[in-house]
């Protein structure tokens, strides 16, 4: 029994002393002045897909190799070694270090389209901010200017695609969140129709635009309706001419019942403000008469409140 219990413990001792041996060769390399020989070791680890170890090396190599021979190769293997590690900010800013430094080197095209990549791949959901989603594409775009003729146009184009696509979706969301809340302070309403006209200004063929000028109406109609009486006739006026341009332009929108009932309502809507207002004008005459300073300020106030 003590034999056997002497046995393993021996054979645990020889173990843990290979294993600490294993690591012990490794950081004696690492604190070495050895460049040539932790430079292949570098190599190795990589194409081993041992990437944190290789990027151990590759990290005190780059200020010792600047200015020699082999400065190309370890940038461009130390760039896809944090690409590797889904280290894209650091991965993106070596391959436009790469690009930009040999930008005659056989590998420059590919560095350029990578740093445009991890852009892409550091895009967020749409819900987010989206200025990583517009720094890609400008690389992106860049990518393709410089290199027209690269088989990776196509898939960059594609790229661009889906980012825009990206972009769009949070304009959209954007606007249709004033809309949504607009229950909450009239002038949202009126928040939604510009953010719903600039989206349309800046995504001018988005397949959400038949959407999106269809919720223009309606957040227009809203804003309208929500108003005071003497704003009341401009604003369903505005939304009886968005709501024409409307059919014109989308004869056969599903949209097209609700936004013609928008039009009714809104030419309603005139009518009543201005029989509303006609029926004012006697009193307010004879209020002012009798109070002018007191009732302009009232209606200063109240004028303020709903523009």
């Amino acid at each position: 029994m003590f034999k056997k219990k002497r046995l393993l413990t021996w054979c645990l001792i020889i173990l843990i002393a290979g294993v600490a041996g294993c690591k012990s060769k490794f950081e004696k390399l690492v604190q070495s002045n050895d460049t040539a020989k932790k430079y292949q070791e570098a190599i190795r680890l990589y194409n081993k897909r041992d990437y944190s170890k290789a990027l151990t090396l590759f990290d005190g190599l780059m200020q010792k190799y600047r200015g020699h021979a082999e400065a190309e190769d370890l940038s461009y293997y130390f760039a896809y070694t944090n690409y590797q590690l889904k280290d894209y900010t650091t991965a993106r800013y070596q391959f436009k270090v790469f690009a930009d430094t040999y930008p005659n080197s056989a590998r420059a095209e590919d560095c350029r389209y990578m740093s445009a990549y991890c852009y892409y791949l550091e895009s967020p959901n749409f819900t987010l901010d989206q200025e990583n989603t517009k720094q890609a594409i400008e690389s992106l775009q860049l990518f393709i200017n410089l290199y027209p003729k690269s088989d990776r146009v196509a898939e960059a184009s594609n790229l661009i695609t889906n980012l825009r696509d990206k972009l769009e979706r949070k304009a959209f969301a954007n606007a249709r969140l004033y809309l949504d809340i607009g229950s909450y302070d009239v002038q949202n309403y009126r928040s939604a129709v510009i953010a719903f006209k600039n989206a349309l200004r800046d995504f001018p063929d988005t397949k959400y635009a038949e959407e999106m000028e269809y919720l223009t109406v309606q957040a227009q109609y809203l804003y309208a309706e929500n108003s005071i009486e003497i704003r009341q006739e401009e604003r369903f006026g505005e939304a009886v001419s968005l709501a024409s341009e409307f059919a014109e332009d989308h004869p056969d929108s599903k949209y097209l019942k609700e936004v013609q009932d928008y039009k009714k309502r809104s030419e309603e809507g005139i009518s009543k403000a201005v029989k509303l207002l006609a029926a004012q004008q006697p009193a307010q005459k004879t209020t002012k008469t009798t109070d002018q300073g007191k009732t302009t300020d009232q209606e200063d106030k109240t004028t303020k409140k709903d523009e």
